[in-house]
């Protein structure tokens, strides 16, 4: 048996691990687009470590794109099997990858208008197209957290529940060998944070004997709760109230806004929060929302509770979310304060580039961070505190206030991942892989695990492949 790593190597987008059984059965973990700087982006997003026709089972941990995204060109290139994923994972991914593959037609289409003002004959196909995105729906199956299920004649899968985003789950693959062992290989998929809104806290895997974890926040660690929501209306306060301006929030339209509408909502019922209208300006975003409402299984006591009062919790009064294009543009031209959550939440694309495009050069506005940004991504320079940005090919001068809360962040820091490893008996783990990290991450967070009895941790890069025993 093998293990290849075919994304997310020493960066943290891009997901896609691939396991060869003994007897040439195929199993790939994940299967995301990279997201990021863009003189690697292209290269990795077209191009395969293995023959797609040739994977027999893509099991999936979550719905965001860095995990998912590629999908659609995956069966477009010749994958076959079926994708195993949770109920809620399922329901997102549906409308995640057409929305990326909205995205990709869009991308085609500008660079082909370009090109050709250009006078240049040069074509860009998108990477697949919404067609392609509806056809490979045909193929996920999705069972619940908690059990043991078989995919194949050797192999059962176990999810449990990550705590990352709705549905999210960590893996673990039970594999009968030929020599008539057991080995078990766990994969962490994104592990969330306890005490976070919405959804239930992370649950620990079984025992395995091979890990692949991720590393995001190797070395760094969160402010502790509930500051977040105290932070936030501070933030609030100072921006629409005090200097009359607009509160621009990056969020991902997957989790993280759902987050701050029902973090919003809390200070709207206990009359906390100033009279401005809230606008949500992601179409996914909306659509993502009405997923959340129907997967309950997926939601903490908190929430629960909440609900027997409040049967809403992602809508108040002053909320407004906005689908049509036109509507969206209009915020622009709005004078009074307001607070505008809109994806992406790296800030690298969709509506709220033009947001920040049109609020960043105004003192009176702010523009909140509330989640990690990769490398080389609009959202990452603004965590920066610059001066300048470049935005549509536009230099422009930063003089709205830039905050952060990174204590939104949907993953585990270090001492969060350490406890979500807790349960594991190290002595039991023969090798351990670190993967969804930046590399000087990964290597504070190898230290980390090696502190805490771990051993044969390993920082794979893009392409190695291990042998399992």
């Amino acid at each position: 048996m093998k293990l290849k790593f075919c994304g997310a190597a020493r960066t943290v987008t891009g997901s896609s691990h691939l396991v060869t059984l003994d007897n040439g059965f195929t199993i790939l973990l994940d299967c995301g687009l990279y997201q990021g700087r863009e003189d690697e982006l292209d290269d990795f997003n077209t191009h395969w470590e293995f023959d797609p026709a040739a994977i027999d089972l893509l099991v999936v941990s979550h719905a965001h794109i860095d995990h998912i995204g590629r999908i659609p060109k995956l069966v477009k290139d010749g994958f076959k099997g079926n994708i195993i994923c949770t109920h809620a994972t399922r329901d997102l991914a549906a409308i995640m990858l057409l929305d990326s593959a909205s995205i990709q037609e869009k991308d085609a289409q500008w660079a082909n208008e370009k090109n050709l003002k250009k006078g240049t004959a040069t074509k860009t196909e998108p990477l697949y197209t919404t067609e392609d995105a509806q056809i490979c729906m045909r193929q996920f199956t999705s069972y619940n957290y908690d059990r043991w299920f078989h995919i194949s004649q050797d192999v059962q899968v176990y999810f449990a529940d990550a705590g990352h985003i709705l549905g999210s789950a960590s893996v673990t693959l039970k594999i009968a060998r030929a020599n008539g062992t057991i080995t078990y290989l766990g994969f962490t998929g994104d592990v969330g944070r306890w005490n976070r809104p919405i959804i239930k806290d992370p649950e620990p895997m079984p025992q395995v004997d091979y890990l692949i974890s991720e590393s995001t926040y190797g070395g760094e660690f969160h402010d502790e709760l509930p500051g977040d929501i105290n932070q936030l209306l501070d933030i609030v306060h100072n921006t629409c109230v005090m200097h009359r301006g607009k509160l621009i929030i990056p969020a991902f339209s997957v989790g993280r806004t759902q987050e701050i509408v029902y973090m919003l909502d809390h200070l709207e019922s206990k009359g906390k929060l100033p009279h401005i209208p809230v606008y949500v300006d992601s179409p996914l975003a909306v659509n993502a929302t009405d997923i959340f409402t129907v997967h309950h299984e997926c939601f903490d006591s908190e929430i629960i509770n909440y609900m027997t009062t409040n049967d809403n919790p992602f809508g108040f009064n002053k909320l407004i979310y906005i689908r049509k294009v036109e509507d969206s543009k209009a915020l622009n031209d709005k004078k009074e304060p307001c607070i505008i959550i809109s994806a992406s939440g790296m800030a690298n694309a969709g509506r709220i580039r033009h947001h920040i495009f049109n609020n960043i050069e105004d003192a009176d506005n702010t523009i909140l961070m509330v989640g990690y940004c990769a490398e080389g991504t609009l959202g990452a320079k603004l965590r920066e505190y610059p001066t300048m940005v470049k935005i549509f090919g536009k230099e422009l001068r930063v003089r709205a206030n830039i905050k952060i809360i990174d204590g939104l962040s949907g993953h585990a820091d270090q001492k969060e991942m350490l406890k979500f490893l807790s349960n594991q008996n190290p002595k039991q783990i023969k090798k351990t892989f670190l993967v969804h990290g930046e590399y000087e991450r990964q290597q504070k967070m190898k230290q980390a695990l090696e502190g805490a009895g771990f051993s044969n941790v390993h920082i794979p890069e893009l392409g190695n492949e291990f042998p399992l025993e």
